[in-house]
């Protein structure tokens, strides 16, 4: 079971990919929304920002999030430690149920090209 320093360090190294990014994953990444990466089986959650083409975490909480954030993820350590390794499909784990993503209509248009 991954850590939550490595899920930490997972949505860190996230953050970094999606700062390099261009085309249009990088418009996807312009947008200004909350965001929060509820873990399930570490029952933590982080939250924070993406804007200006980053994602920023800003906090670490125990349990579900405390506010309803505009774009809203959760799943376990693994996957998420899983998915950015590149070990983990983002889509096929969303169809399996490994992973929620909720987020308003035109933003899930937006994410597509990151997913």
């Amino acid at each position: 079971m991954a850590t939550i320093t490595e899920c930490r360090g997972a949505l860190d190294k996230l953050a970094d990919n999606l700062a390099r990014t261009d085309g249009d994953v990088r418009g996807a990444t312009a947008l200004d929304r909350t965001l929060s990466c509820h873990l399930t089986d570490l029952d933590t959650t982080f939250t924070g920002r993406l804007a200006g083409g980053r994602m920023l975490v800003e906090s670490t909480a125990a349990g579900p999030p405390a506010r309803k954030a505009q774009i809203r993820l959760a799943m376990t350590g693994d996957d998420l430690v899983a998915m950015v390794n590149g070990e983990l499909n983002f889509a096929k784990a969303w169809a399996s149920g490994r992973v929620r993503l909720e987020a308003g209509f035109r933003d899930l248009l937006r994410l597509r090209s990151l997913l």
